[in-house]
């Protein structure tokens, strides 16, 4: 190699679409798109801003937060090792860069997100500056523009992070209440739980021409399906084609179309008030109480004395045991535990998802509209019910019913089973990751007491999508989890072998949930397990259903979004907060 051979890398880059040699100077010049076949390439999110916004009008929003690594993950490296890792060699402090600009001369709070950064994942960090962003777009009565890269939820912290898919949407419905416009741009790739989330869930939702979207990752499908992928899966067009973006845009045309859209809802936006005030949360510590003036609502328990509460168990036993196919299902609990169920199907745009079963019930002598995941006891039976994966028509059912329960004033009791919603084509090709997004936005803001219950598996945003709770529950021998400890061992670990391990590091068990308060109360199990004395499981949990439920009940509704909007609000930079627990 000659003396000159590095300079020349420099000046040169290679297509990654058509393997054409280009000149750097050249790429950059056509904002790094590929003048041959038209490829966008990968932008950091530096770049990306200085390509959107009006010169000189960058403003940068802070970006401190304590250090901290929520649950001590460790896989062959320590997540502290890796967080700096990344900051070197990106630059930034996290996987998003948020700041105040003018784009076409029409103020707005942009959230850039950048892959580089540990994959452009979303933890407790990202999910609070982004946030912090939208709150600030709330403040000065401005858009929000979201530029997406991601591949999902940040598995080093745990189901913390799945956590913020809640906390952010929420954010937005505050800002869709005020009457201020959301906008998202899809860029390559946004996947999981990014994509279940704040990517979908905004008024308008562009992509970059050549991006890629979806809840499922094209590897997942393939091997959960076996299937080949058709042509152009999950890519911009496709998806507009399936009707699940407004539009796709030339990386050249991106800026006029953003301050063409800002420009058109500028004049209601000048004059219109917010149709319901929503007072900012600032985040409280994760192990806080309620506030001491809602006595309507019960405190936050402690962990539970009951001895089978308390019994220690190995996280991988417990994985295994909440999988038991002998263990109660939603029917068998809606047999047991409720009364007088009688079911209600479709979700009224073609579709009857059998994974999701949902009702109206009486608990006592309240009426109650029922919601979980089905999986089944045999083989025939699981199949059947898609393993308790839930298809987006199944999600949407579930919507339908949420809704249709605020409108009656029946509180809403979801029994939460699944290892994850349904990772197929037909589910991704039907968006699946707009229906979960919708579901969490949807019950961030229900006027009626929403109970969640954790029985077996909760997977995931499949999980999420029936679990923004008021008070969310869970039996002993539960999981709660942003991946399964398979998927997480297969990215982080050599193998699948090291599954045992990586269930471990990701504290997906009752009593370690509890402890970093993404859980209220753990519900103790019979001395062996669920399965071998359903009929006691079920009386307990009907007993933990109505302590919970019950004090709900008189709490105003704008009272209860307050603080459901509270609860998730605090998972945020307040990280710090939980180490000692999980020790």
């Amino acid at each position: 190699m000659t003396a000159t051979a590095p300079r020349e890398e420099q000046l040169w880059s290679r297509c990654a679409g058509c393997a054409s040699l280009l000149y750097r100077k050249r790429l950059r010049r056509n904002l790094d798109v590929c003048p041959e076949c038209g490829e966008h390439a990968r932008l950091a999110a530096p770049e990306r801003l200085r390509q959107l916004v009006d010169p000189g009008s960058l403003r940068p929003l802070p970006d401190e937060l304590p250090e901290a690594d929520p649950i001590d993950f460790v896989d062959v490296l320590p997540y502290p090792h890796r967080l700096s890792a990344a900051r070197a060699s990106t630059g930034l402090t996290e996987a998003v860069v948020c700041a105040t600009a003018t784009i076409g001369g029409h103020p707005a709070v942009l959230a850039v997100m950048d892959f580089r950064f540990l994959g452009g994942s979303l933890g407790c960090a990202v999910g609070e500056l982004i946030t912090r962003a939208a709150e600030r777009a709330l403040d000065d009565r401005v858009p929000l523009i979201l530029i997406t890269a991601s591949g999902g939820a940040r598995m080093q912290e745990g189901t913390l992070s799945l956590m913020q898919m809640a906390t952010v949407s929420q954010a937005i419905a505050a800002l869709r209440e005020a009457g201020l416009l959301t906008v998202s741009v899809l860029t390559d790739p946004t996947y999981g739980g990014v994509a279940a989330s704040f990517a979908t869930n905004t008024d308008l939702v562009l992509a970059e021409s050549g991006a890629r979207m979806g809840f499922a990752g094209p590897r997942v499908i393939r091997q959960v399906t076996g299937r080949a992928l058709p042509e152009g899966f999950q890519t911009a067009d496709v998806l507009l084609r399936h009707g699940q973006v407004d539009m796709v845009v030339q990386r050249r045309s991106l800026r006029g179309r953003l301050g063409a859209l800002l420009a058109a809802t500028r004049p209601a936006r000048a004059g219109r008030p917010p149709s319901l005030p929503v007072p900012r949360q600032e985040p409280a510590p994760l192990r806080e109480h309620l506030p001491d003036a809602d006595p309507a609502l019960p405190a936050d328990p402690t962990p539970p004395t009951t001895p089978g509460a308390s019994a220690v168990r190995d996280a991988w036993d417990t994985v295994r045991m909440a999988r038991h196919p002998g263990r109660p299902t939603t029917l068998d609990y809606l047999d047991s535990v409720f009364d007088g169920f009688v079911e209600l199907h479709g979700d009224r745009l073609g579709g009857d998802c059998p994974a999701i079963v949902g009702g109206v019930a009486r608990l006592a002598d309240r009426h109650v509209m029922v919601i979980g995941h089905q999986k089944g006891h045999t083989t025939a039976e699981l199949m059947a019910r898609n393993f308790g994966m839930a298809s987006p028509a199944g999600h949407r059912k579930a919507l339908r019913l949420m809704r249709l329960a605020a409108r009656l004033g029946l509180p809403v009791v979801t029994l939460v089973d699944t290892p994850g919603a349904d990772p197929g084509v037909s589910a991704e090709e039907q968006g699946q990751a707009a229906a979960i997004a919708e579901n969490i936005l949807t019950l961030t803001v229900l006027p009626t007491p929403v109970l969640a219950v954790i029985t077996g598996e909760g997977g995931s945003g499949g999980a999420l999508a029936l679990a923004v709770a008021d008070r969310v529950l869970m039996l002993e021998n539960a999981v709660y989890s942003v991946i399964s400890p398979e998927g997480c061992a297969a990215i982080l670990w050599p193998d699948r072998s090291a599954a045992p391990q990586a269930a471990r590091a990701l504290r997906l068990t009752a009593p370690d949930l509890c402890r970093l308060g993404v859980v209220d109360e753990v519900v103790p199990e019979p001395s062996t397990a669920a399965h071998d004395n359903p009929a006691e499981t079920a009386h307990r949990l009907r007993a933990a259903l109505l302590t919970n439920l019950l004090p709900l009940l008189d709490v105003p509704p704008a009272m209860l979004v307050r603080l459901r909007r509270q609860r998730f609000r605090r998972f945020g930079s307040t990280r710090a907060g939980v180490r000692a627990g999980v020790r």
